[in-house]
């Protein structure tokens, strides 16, 4: 046994290589698991640009815009909201929306007002997007206010 000082202990080849791998593979997959906020978001091209005009959302319901990336409501006449199009259960894209936010891959169905899950499998919200209203223009804007989710 060896413990002492100058004691040199003596691993296999095979021991060593299979505990660096096992190391980079943990490394790689903490990396790949958590994002710290250093890319880019997928909403970032879209900000500072019009994603929709006021007179092409219905009230007491909404529209899917800009090619199936968002999701832009009027709960009430002259309140807008905009969320994710991505459904929060498998990754779909939203379909549909009517007087709930529709998700047609599974059922899923948010609240046009708050993206809250009214009906599973999803079990999370839509994300919330921050928007301006300038005359008839929806625009994403450049930053987040704090109030979208995610």
């Amino acid at each position: 046994m060896c413990g002492g000082p100058g004691c040199v202990c003596r691993i296999s080849r095979r021991r060593l290589i299979g505990a660096a791998g096992a190391a980079g593979a943990a490394a790689l997959g903490a990396s790949a698991c958590g994002s710290s906020g250093g890319g880019p978001e997928p909403y970032d091209a879209l900000r500072g640009t019009v994603v929709a005009q006021t007179d092409d959302i219905p009230v007491g319901g909404g529209s899917v815009v800009i090619d199936g990336k968002l999701v832009v409501t009027q709960p009430q006449e002259g309140d807008f909201k905009a969320f994710s199009a991505v459904c929060t259960h498998a990754g779909c894209t939203i379909q549909e929306v009517e007087r709930n936010i529709h998700c047609l891959c599974h059922g899923s169905e948010f609240d046009i007002a708050t993206g809250d899950v009214r009906h599973g499998p999803a079990n999370q919200p839509l994300e919330q997007l921050p928007i301006t209203v300038d005359g008839t223009d929806i625009v994403l804007d450049e930053k987040d206010s704090g109030e979208g989710r995610g």
